[in-house]
């Protein structure tokens, strides 16, 4: 059996401090693990969803895709950009809204993005062992309280409307 001893540092930290370190580690391990592929966690996220999305038979705009992953649709387009001119990803005029940009890897974005997925799920494997892997119900709750939170309002002005009425 795993057993982890949690640090001391760990044992009396608050849940927002947890959340921010183990987000912060599989930046940093991610970033890591797909630097040789040429790419930072940022486009390896752009490129894993559109990946993901497209396989469902989607051509998602940027704000779509930018809606999906959580980051600013002003650093999507960023993104895209870039991994435009390293021929990964495809923009095209949304013909629906000629001010919207769809995007569709490329078969050079395809080949990248799945050898980058084989490698980040190396990652998720070494990452859950401690909750007995992927498949195992402590990770399938895990899954579940994080879908929670993610779900849950998050309004950084609620509290000071509170003090001031």
């Amino acid at each position: 059996m795993y057993c982890i001893r949690m640090s001391s540092a760990t044992e009396s930290a608050t849940p927002g401090f947890l959340v921010w370190r183990l987000s912060m580690k599989w930046r940093v391990a991610v970033d890591r693990a797909v630097a040789p592929l040429g790419l930072t966690h940022a486009q390896y996220s752009v490129l894993a969803s559109l990946y993901g999305m497209s396989r469902s038979g989607l051509r998602p705009s940027q704000r779509r895709l930018a809606d999906h992953t959580g980051l600013e649709p002003l650093y999507v387009s960023k993104l895209a950009r870039a991994l435009e001119t390293a021929g990964l990803v495809a923009r095209t005029r949304d013909p629906g809204d000629p001010r919207a940009m769809q995007l569709s890897l490329t078969e050079q974005g395809r080949e990248v993005t799945r050898r980058a997925i084989d490698v980040v799920q190396g990652l998720l494997d070494q990452l859950l062992v401690p909750l007995g892997g992927q498949d195992s119900s402590r990770t399938r709750q895990l899954v579940r309280e994080l879908a929670t939170l993610i779900d849950a309002p998050l309004d950084p002005y609620a509290e000071n409307d509170e003090e001031q009425s």
